[in-house]
């Protein structure tokens, strides 16, 4: 299910609007079938930048439309709806499969795995359209893995901007790892009574 915004941008920050671009971790960002590698990345970013192609676009390697694009956050996030800028010429994806927490799917894993959720995209060259999820499945979210299966027809297909809105949780990955790590005993840090004049002997 896709939705108009139900007001005007120019006086409403919609970049603020429950943005999870900043909880993206861009560096870890892939595509499979990219033309150029790498190119995944230039397609987040603000969403006042999204009709901008200057830093970049996705586009497939030519005579093959399919795209597949993994998205890691930096924390877990809940994500409410999805926003596709495609390219002009039938080169705007047609088709849209989303599938959470599951790295390394390849061509063959999409198509034969059950996605979470499925839209059907229009053209959406402006970026007025978002896509709503099924939000209650949506929710502790590390990764999310995008599979555009076509186009409208093109040689190929281009994405110049993908958005995504939703709530981050307060604690990052790598600090939720240094507290599970903080809170396992350490032995070395405890003292037995043998080391303290005790009869008992060092815990191993």
């Amino acid at each position: 299910m896709a939705c108009l915004h139900d007001h005007s941008c120019e006086d409403h920050d919609c970049s603020s609007d429950w943005s999870l671009y900043k909880h993206i971790d861009i560096p870890k960002v892939s595509a499979l079938n990219e033309a150029v590698p790498g190119s995944v990345k230039s397609v987040f970013k603000a969403w006042e930048q999204r009709l901008s192609s200057l830093e970049g676009f996705l586009e497939s390697n030519e005579g093959d439309p399919e795209l597949i694009v993994f998205i890691p956050f930096t924390s877990d996030v809940k994500i409410k709806s999805i926003s596709i800028v495609g390219g002009a010429d039938g080169t705007s994806p047609i088709k849209m499969r989303a599938f959470i927490n599951r790295e390394g799917i390849d061509f063959s894993d999409a198509q034969s795995m059950q996605a979470v959720q499925e839209w059907d995209l229009a053209e959406n060259l402006q970026g007025v359209l978002e896509y709503q999820t099924r939000y209650s499945r949506f929710q502790g979210v590390g990764n999310l893995t995008l599979h555009f299966p076509d186009n409208y027809g093109g040689d190929m297909s281009r994405i110049q901007y993908i958005g995504l809105k939703g709530e981050a949780t307060q604690l990052k990955r790598d600090v939720v790892a240094t507290i599970v790590y903080e809170l396992m005993p350490n032995p070395s840090d405890h003292k037995t009574k043998s080391e303290t004049g005790g009869g008992m002997s060092h815990v191993e």
